[in-house]
């Protein structure tokens, strides 16, 4: 399956390749206080490829809190949050909103709370290893 998704305006726009076809897509709905604030419910699949393109990187604005371990990709333009990375050994992982989802049929999610208060750094870093998607292509066409 292929799953498109981007924020408001499409300056940031991704496209991920979902591998077998899906019969459910989990989508988790983290309560730390940036997420509940901004309606961040993610996903993703380990085994999935994703590419992001960024039209006006510029426009783009890259919040990091707490850990400081995974950055949220911010539209300025519209203020919507699609994609949020983590850079691990020197290789990128990511989720996407499920908000930003284009044409998904909405009975596939499975919404579930996310809390991961307390987590330790190594513990967090390795959960993301295992569970984030890790063939990401992050393109900036700077038009």
């Amino acid at each position: 399956m292929l799953i498109h998704g981007k924020c408001h305006c499409g300056n940031i726009s991704f496209s991920l390749i979902w591998e077998p076809d899906p019969v459910e897509i989990p989508a988790r709905a983290c309560t730390c206080s940036f997420c509940t604030k901004h309606g961040g419910v993610w996903t993703s699949n380990p085994s999935g490829a994703l590419e992001v393109v960024v039209k006006d990187p510029a426009l783009v604005s890259k919040y990091a809190f707490g850990t400081r371990t995974a950055e949220f990709h911010i539209c300025a333009r519209c203020g919507i949050v699609p994609v949020v990375t983590s850079r691990i050994d020197d290789h990128l992982y990511a989720v996407v909103s499920v908000n930003a989802l284009e044409d998904v049929d909405q009975s596939l999610l499975r919404r579930a709370s996310a809390s991961l208060d307390g987590e330790e750094k190594e513990s967090r870093l390795a959960r993301r290893k295992r569970n984030w998607i890790a063939n990401v292509k992050h393109i900036e066409s700077g038009t």
